[in-house]
């Protein structure tokens, strides 16, 4: 792991970093907000996964999440939405290829080289976290993310019950089987067999049985993706058809930018750590 940057803000430490990834076979890079602490205390780590078109850099430069985590004494962990490089393939869209991994693990030439956030997420990035930050506590996480991000926070916490304490979302992308943004990315990485696609679908998962303690979800009303791509309605029925516990608020005005999440930002972080402690 190689150190980019590192910076004093809100009283703690904001790190860049990059290592060569052995899940995607590329450099990856990811942001980690540490916060002041005792020596030898642990800390509990908040995921936060971004959308489409987006890097790490998006949220560490806008998400405004120093200042609560610093004051919860949470660790903020941002990835990078998809592998990056010269041998990597693109498509000409934003929304698919490079910064639109949509954290599936792509089994369709030529994706399946080097698209594998799945496993970056749930497996290769949390080794390294607990490896390379000895205070962070791994037996307290809590994740969220935003669109794209909201997406893969949704279905890799129902497809790992018990990891997360906490899961929460920014205008989630909550059934990719129902809409244009999800048909294009799972049918170019995962094929046409929609019975494979289930697996990264939050609402599909709901409907087979997967479960979440409870769940937050904030969306703009004002949101120009929502009808089409977002349909957060979907999430809405899944959740009370299989009892899970959900607050979904609809903001009214508010749009799918990330001034609409900063705003929401504090109340997510202080929503983890209530249930982080």
């Amino acid at each position: 792991m190689d150190q980019v940057s590192l910076n004093r803000s809100h009283g703690g430490m904001q790190g860049v970093y990059t290592h060569q990834s052995t899940a995607t076979g590329t450099p990856m890079t990811f942001s980690v907000f540490v916060p002041d602490h005792a020596p030898g205390a642990k800390l509990p780590v908040l995921w936060y996964l971004s959308g489409l078109t987006c890097t790490h850099a998006n949220v560490t430069e806008k998400g405004e999440f120093r200042g609560a985590c610093a004051e919860a004494g949470i660790i903020f962990v941002a990835p990078d939405t998809s592998p990056r490089g010269d041998d990597v393939p693109d498509d000409e869209g934003y929304d698919f290829g490079k910064g639109a991994g949509f954290y599936v693990d792509a089994t369709e030439a030529p994706w399946a080289t080097h698209f594998h956030m799945r496993s970056y997420i749930e497996q290769e990035l949390p080794a390294l976290i607990g490896a390379e930050f000895p205070m962070a506590d791994l037996g307290r996480q809590g994740v969220t993310g935003h669109s794209m991000g909201g997406h893969g926070a949704l279905t890799i916490a129902l497809r790992n019950p018990g990891r997360f304490r906490s899961v929460s979302a920014f205008a989630p992308i909550v059934s990719p089987l129902n809409c244009p943004w999800g048909k294009k990315a799972l049918t170019g990485y995962i094929g046409a067999d929609k019975a494979g696609w289930r697996q990264y679908d939050a609402c599909a998962l709901i409907e087979d049985g997967a479960r979440l303690p409870d769940l937050l979800v904030d969306q703009g009303e004002g949101d120009n993706f929502l009808a089409d791509q977002l349909k957060t309605q979907l999430l809405v029925d899944a959740c009370e058809q299989a009892g899970i516990p959900a607050t979904i608020r609809m903001q009214p005005g508010y749009d799918h930018s990330y001034y609409f999440i900063s705003t929401f930002m504090a109340e997510h972080v202080a929503w983890h750590a209530a249930r982080l402690r």
